[in-house]
């Protein structure tokens, strides 16, 4: 404390003394009787009084116009220091200093806030924070991207999502680990919820984790079908191949001209050959060579795409349509091998249309907010139903005669390893998404 407090606070109790002895002499007077000198002493002590009451008022006005200032972050307001007597200029001075620190606890308050919303913003965790009421106080950039909303202010407008979804949300208490699936405008998602909760000023809070386990489900299922497969041709291929060599070499060493023996041994070579062929198909999706990603032109890619399957389709009853956003759109990504891809699902969409007079098959491409490149697959054919919908990704899987059922599976494994992922949009019309992260 330096001079000058002591100044003001020894000035403060000398009014105090003075008021008091003002209160003393005028009961000495009204004792002793001498009312005029009563009258004027206590005149003097309600002016006294009334001094002191306006000082208090003053200064009262001061701090509530600094506090008033501070809530619109006005920072500007300085009551002066070298006007008025000794103990207001004291008195403006703290009043500024005091000010200075309350805005600077409240600059760094909101920089720290802000510090730590970016920091949620980088994470792959999507985090909310909802009140009993369903009220959003705290959400980042990822739980809007898993829930698909732009706008996110309560949980109601789940609602129109999926209602289990908001009654999952709604219903979650602390320490519960849940986990839903639930199909926006763009994809089927599957979150794991993490629950905790908090008091702050009196408020329960709850604190709700939010991941994705779309491309971890992804990842096992591709993982346990390429073992899988490795492990069946291996054994196949080893049983098939010495049959396949012996029969041949029983051929050339024959002597019998029995045609029945004959034909029985050229039966088991073809069917051996046959199954070494059929066998040698599936391993491919085991050796899906490392991509070499360079950039190109997706306009470009589109239309070469476009042109091969056109010639494809010499019936001419499919017509074929791209859009892409902006015209000079770049990939970052194996051109060869996402081109297999989009043969795949093009052969695929012209094959649904069949001899559909009317087949059209739609190419889009664009950058969504995450800055993620997007190539839409879109034909008019027959949709493919829900519960076909939940294997089409699954080796061998095949609603085709005739077909191998790996050329989805394949297509997901190029996906991934190129650090995107292929997903089939629920809806009228079948819809294939290829997202670049």
């Amino acid at each position: 404390m330096n001079i000058k407090h002591h100044l003001l606070i020894d000035y403060y109790w000398f009014r105090v003394l003075i008021s008091l002895c003002l209160c003393v002499t005028t009961v000495m007077l009204a004792v002793k009787g001498i009312y005029i000198g009563m009258g004027l002493s206590l005149w003097l002590l309600i002016l006294s009084f009334w001094w002191q009451l306006k000082l208090y008022r003053k200064h009262t006005r001061q701090v509530l116009f600094m506090i008033a200032a501070l809530e619109n972050n006005d920072n500007a307001f300085r009551f002066p220091e070298d006007l008025g007597t000794t103990e207001n200029r004291l008195i403006n001075r703290a009043l500024n200093r005091v000010s200075h620190i309350l805005y600077n606890v409240k600059a760094e308050t909101a920089q720290q806030e802000k510090y730590y919303e970016l920091i949620l913003d980088c994470i792959n965790t999507g985090v909310l924070v909802l009140n009993d009421n369903g009220a959003v106080y705290q959400k980042n950039n990822e739980a809007l991207r898993l829930l698909g909303l732009d706008v996110f202010t309560h949980i109601q407008q789940l609602s129109r999502i999926d209602k289990r979804l908001m009654e999952t949300f709604s219903s979650c208490r602390a320490d519960d680990k849940l986990q839903i699936t639930f199909t926006n405008e763009r994809e089927t998602v599957h979150l794991s919820v993490r629950v905790s909760d908090i008091t702050i000023r009196k408020e329960h809070l709850r604190i709700l984790a939010l991941n994705d386990i779309n491309t971890e489900l992804d990842e096992k299922e591709i993982d346990s079908w390429i073992r899988l497969i490795r492990v069946l041709t291996h054994e196949i291929m080893n049983s098939v191949t010495p049959i396949t060599s012996l029969s041949d070499t029983l051929l050339s060493l024959a002597k019998t001209t029995d045609s029945e023996i004959r034909s029985g041994l050229q039966t088991i070579s073809a069917t051996g050959k046959g199954l070494l062929s059929f066998v040698e198909s599936y391993r491919r999706f085991t050796r899906i060579p490392t991509p070499e990603p360079s950039l190109f032109y997706v306009k470009a890619f589109i239309d070469r795409m476009t042109e091969l399957a056109r010639h494809q389709n010499p019936a001419g009853n499919i017509s074929f349509h791209s859009e892409i956003t902006p015209a000079d759109l770049i990939l970052y990504a194996d051109e060869n091998l996402i081109s297999q891809v989009v043969i795949n699902l093009l052969k695929n969409a012209t094959q649904a249309i069949g001899e559909q007079t009317d087949g059209q098959v739609f190419l889009r491409a664009w950058c969504n907010e995450d800055e993620e490149i997007m190539i839409e697959v879109k034909n008019n054919g027959p949709t493919i139903s829900p519960e076909i919908a939940e294997h089409i990704f699954i080796p061998f899987f095949t609603t085709k005669e005739g077909g191998s059922g790996i050329g989805l599976s394949i297509s997901r494994q190029i996906m991934r390893l190129s650090g995107g992922s292929i997903t089939l949009l629920p809806g009228k019309e079948t819809s294939f998404i290829l997202r670049f992260k």
